[in-house]
């Protein structure tokens, strides 16, 4: 195990180093650590990699039903080790601030069938918790999957009802956001066409996966259905991740390529 994580530390050590944008700043990882498999030694090689700049960690978190009081306690208590026992998360206001994925897709109870969450009123728990966006969307096909989609927006959450997050107002260049509201960042959803033999196109979610590599066309296919505010284009790419089926292909060189593709559809 320890071998393995100094592999993938200094994979994604030197990766950074390698792309870097046009003003020389290497590139950044962000890592949605999952609460409930919370491991200090592997914490610390993800710290390790936050000091240096090139990495960044926020919270993924799965639950089922167990209420707002333990929901609260879990959360807290992950949010001060994150921040006291390794120097990582912010400070924003005199508060920890964290960036959020729900486990399972099922913000805000979005689940038609209510497992996997529970609680109507979780945007205003992360809010409260010094959540300062969501990033869990796209979920599809799945059922939690919102109307509003390849979108960046405030949400406001209703807590008498479930999936709050389903619409919500466009985030704009310099537009105040409304009260009580919580920014979600969305990857893209879109189809991608299949080569002229395939008779479907696929969904894009915007995964790196062994069974979903890099290429050329799916990097059109985001930039396609990137969201926008002003010049600013938002590409939002994730690993679900890495198990022993996805861990060679991503630290072989899939994220390197997807960069590469995306900086190619550019120009």
């Amino acid at each position: 195990l320890q071998i393995g994580r100094n592999v993938a530390v200094h994979y994604f050590e030197d990766a950074a180093d390698r792309q870097r944008d046009d003003a020389g700043k290497p590139a950044q990882w962000t890592f949605f650590y999952p609460q409930e498999e919370y491991r200090p030694e592997l914490l610390e090689s993800l710290a390790g990699m936050v000091r240096q700049g090139v990495g960044d960690v926020e919270i993924h978190i799965h639950h089922d039903g167990e209420g707002e009081t333990n929901f609260m306690h879990r959360m807290q208590t992950f949010i001060g080790v994150l921040s006291q026992d390794h120097g990582l998360l912010r400070q924003r206001d005199g508060r920890t601030a964290f960036g959020f994925i729900h486990g399972n897709w099922a913000l805000d109870n979005s689940r038609p069938d209510g497992r996997w969450c529970g609680l109507n009123n979780e945007l205003t728990l992360l809010r409260e918790l010094g959540g300062y966006a969501d990033f869990t969307m796209p979920a599809a096909p799945d059922p939690c999957q919102t109307r509003l989609v390849n979108a960046i927006y405030w949400a406001v959450d209703d807590p008498g009802r479930p999936k709050s997050h389903d619409t919500g107002l466009l985030a704009t260049a310099g537009a105040t956001a409304p009260r009580d509201s919580l920014l979600c960042v969305q990857g893209p959803l879109t189809l991608r066409p299949h080569p002229r033999w395939r008779l479907l196109p696929s969904l894009e979610v915007g995964e790196l996966a062994s069974y979903a590599p890099p290429a050329p066309d799916r990097a059109e296919c985001w930039l396609a259905a990137a969201p926008r505010i002003g010049n600013e284009v938002f590409v939002k790419l994730y690993t679900h991740g890495a198990p022993e089926k996805n861990a060679s292909p991503l630290l072989g060189g899939f994220i390197e390529q997807a960069i590469e593709h995306v900086r190619a559809a550019c120009h």
